[in-house]
């Protein structure tokens, strides 16, 4: 009788290609690294529009590469374009804006003046003590941050053009990936399915999850950051607040962080109107910020979110900050989403633990 093969053994097999996949699988990262944040986007949007997508697949009679290509033209239209429209008005009022402080016409010294002014004595020393109080030197110091921004930026022209080549060229990328998400997001969807190493019902129950938490958080945080920012702007364009539209889309961009988000941009606006005396405006701005843009997030979030996240509101703050600190703007997305898997699979270990446990009847 022969003596057995030892690179035969099953389970030096299946060690030596559990790390042949964890070795390609950690280079095959590496290399879409570059690229991250547009085929996180491509997996988002084909998750959000995944309904429309089918009802195209019915009305082509399964013609996927048709169904495809007009749900990806819906998209254009309706998100991207807009988006970039918006983008680009916020970018020209800011660049306004900021010609505007340089030239002298909109003097920040003299809103810090009437700021300091309206505060009692204490409150005054106070900020003294910590530089603040001295609006001549407060003045040198923004007048420097601005003139090294400017030196910054003249010189870095030739970066800030590889950042927009980059920019575009994951745009594309990000258009191309999902089309193929849409014409082959069962068959992907089913391979990673087999492939994931769980049982059928936890793997069934981490996709769902995966899917429900990107659909709700994108759908909700981005609608109602969009509601909040046009609600700001048209507050800020009536009290007559120069860039009101700047300042709108700065609240859209806080809103991504729910609750506190918008309150960081009227608030202060609010208590600069109440310490220089238009009593009128800070009053007027409090209720439509506590009332109106805060009623939009209480109200319109639930019914967009919904109740399937399951996750408690500290925990989507909290995830929402590290995701973004971790990630950039992205991790608005991926850090709720890493919250609810790692709620899942936990409740997942929790259950077969308990189900281990219990001594058969």
């Amino acid at each position: 009788m022969s003596a057995p093969n030892p690179l035969k053994n099953p389970q030096l097999e299946f060690k030596s290609l559990l790390l042949l996949v964890l070795a390609a699988t950690a280079l095959f990262l590496l290399i879409i690294w570059p690229f991250f944040g547009a085929v996180c986007w491509a997996v988002f949007i084909a998750i959000v529009f995944w309904p429309l997508h089918q009802r195209f697949v019915q009305g082509s009679h399964g013609r996927r590469n048709m169904a495809a290509l007009a749900s990806l033209t819906v998209i254009l239209l309706i998100v991207i374009l807009p988006l970039a429209m918006i983008i680009a008005s916020t970018t020209a009022e800011a660049s306004v804006l900021v010609e505007k402080m340089r030239s002298g016409e909109i003097q920040i010294g003299q809103f810090f003046q009437r700021m300091l002014d309206a505060l009692p004595h204490w409150a005054r020393s106070v900020l003294e003590r910590f530089g603040v109080g001295d609006l001549g030197l407060l003045q040198k110091k923004l007048l420097a941050t601005l003139t090294s921004s400017g030196q910054v930026l003249t010189s870095r022209v030739v970066g800030i053009g590889q950042v927009t080549l980059d920019f575009v060229v994951a745009f594309f990328v990000m258009l191309y990936v999902l089309f193929f998400l849409f014409r082959d997001g069962e068959q992907l969807s089913q391979s990673i399915a087999r492939a994931i190493p769980l049982h059928p019902q936890h793997t069934r129950r981490l996709l769902t999850q995966f899917a429900t938490v990107v659909r709700a958080t994108v759908k909700g945080n981005i609608v109602v950051a969009l509601v909040q920012g046009a609600l700001g702007s048209l507050a800020f364009w009536v009290l007559g607040l120069p860039g009101a539209l700047l300042w709108g889309a700065v609240m859209a961009l806080l809103s991504l962080l729910p609750a506190v988000g918008a309150a960081m941009v009227w608030g202060p606006i609010a208590i600069y109107y109440f310490l220089t005396g238009a009593l009128v405006k800070a009053i007027g701005l409090a209720v439509w910020g506590a009332l109106v843009i805060g009623l939009v997030d209480n109200v319109l979030r639930p019914i967009l979110v919904g109740k399937d996240t399951r996750m408690p509101d500290y925990l989507v703050l909290v995830a929402t900050l590290g995701g973004i600190v971790v990630f950039g703007l992205n991790g608005f997305v991926i850090g709720p989403v890493i919250a609810a898997i790692f709620l899942v699979s936990w409740e997942m270990l929790a259950s077969v633990r308990q189900q281990s446990t219990i001594p058969p009847a």
